[in-house]
């Protein structure tokens, strides 16, 4: 699969099979989010690999959405540097970058928004000093799976502006 193939096909994938993710793939996914461009080449990030079961299940109770996380073979928390200015977009370049390698090797993922950040930061032992409010959960998609469809896509005419606003 090519990048563009790779992000015309992507979905949130919220079901997930039992099969277990091989490790190897485990570090390639992580390692993708790892190699992401960041301002200054700061790399402001840490990730937590999450595989047990019941640190997945309470953690998918800290956000409203976030049930997935109790499905998932594993998930990763993205957690920044508090005070780096790019923390934010360095962290969704990572994001994105893991979500896409996984497509790749077929592993679908699904971002959680993290709403009880206290409950989560102390479950995951996160410091208090840091930018933290999401993790991915990662896994093969269950067979029943099927990814929403909310209206499609805008078309490029609906998105773009050419020279200002």
């Amino acid at each position: 699969m090519n990048v563009f193939e790779a992000i015309r096909t992507r979905r949130a994938v919220r079901q997930f099979a039992s099969q277990a993710v091989p490790d190897e793939i485990i570090r390639q996914i992580i390692e993708a989010g790892g190699r992401s461009q960041s301002s200054k080449n700061t790399q402001p990030w840490q990730f937590i690999l999450i595989q047990n079961r019941a640190t997945l299940e309470t953690l998918a109770k800290t956000g409203d959405f976030a049930g997935h996380l109790a499905g998932a073979n594993f998930a990763v928390a993205l957690v920044g540097e508090a005070t780096h200015q790019w923390n934010s977009f360095d962290l969704g370049q990572a994001a994105a970058q893991m979500q896409l390698g996984a497509w790749e090797l077929g592993v679908g993922s699904c971002i959680a928004a993290i709403y009880q950040v206290a409950e989560a930061r102390a479950l995951l032992g996160i410091p208090e000093d840091t930018n933290f409010f999401c993790v991915i959960s990662f896994g093969y998609p269950a067979a029943e799976h099927k990814p929403l469809k909310l209206g499609g896509r805008k078309t490029l005419d609906e998105i773009v502006r050419r020279e200002q606003w």
